[in-house]
């Protein structure tokens, strides 16, 4: 079955939504603590370099992406990719589509819609032990580019696709 990928940005009126998934234990084991998760998601609606969006397959919720400008912040941790690169961050909400193949699905229409816009270089930056991310964004085309530790996120895999 084929199915339709698209991206709707996220506003406080979905905010009751990602509780209910930021507190499902799929999601909880990677955002951590509900209350504080949704802080985030706050934050990042009112954030001018910081891009979130519900994702949407056939028209129906199904999760979060976000796209952000790694050289907006003075501190961030991968100023030392290419002027123009973008970060990218998901997590299906819906555990039933978990293992179905949706997410390399939805990367590629994701970074599609940023190289058009013209980002030369889109990384993503899983957890070493996030199997099953990484799995997807090998899918999508990315590579690893290294291990970073930051002492906001701890330890990360960089992974990057370029044009």
């Amino acid at each position: 079955m084929t199915h339709h990928y698209s991206f709707r940005p996220l506003t406080a009126a979905d905010l009751p939504l990602m509780r209910t998934w930021l507190a499902a234990p799929h999601m909880r084991r990677w955002w951590g603590e509900t209350e504080p998760a949704l802080d985030e998601l706050r934050q990042a609606i009112e954030e001018p370099s910081t891009n979130p969006f519900l994702i949407l397959i056939d028209g129906r919720p199904a999760g979060y992406i976000q796209s952000y400008d790694i050289h907006a912040e003075p501190d961030h941790p991968y100023r030392d990719q290419p002027s123009g690169t973008v970060g990218i961050d998901l997590s299906l909400g819906e555990v039933g589509l978990l293992g179905a193949g949706h997410g390399p699905r939805i990367i590629e229409a994701f970074v599609a819609r940023l190289f058009a816009a013209g980002a030369p270089r889109i990384v993503i930056d899983p957890a070493p032990d996030n199997e099953r991310a990484i799995r997807a964004y090998a899918k999508a085309h990315f590579r690893v580019a290294g291990r970073r530790t930051t002492s906001e996120y701890g330890d990360a895999l960089l992974m990057v696709r370029d044009k």
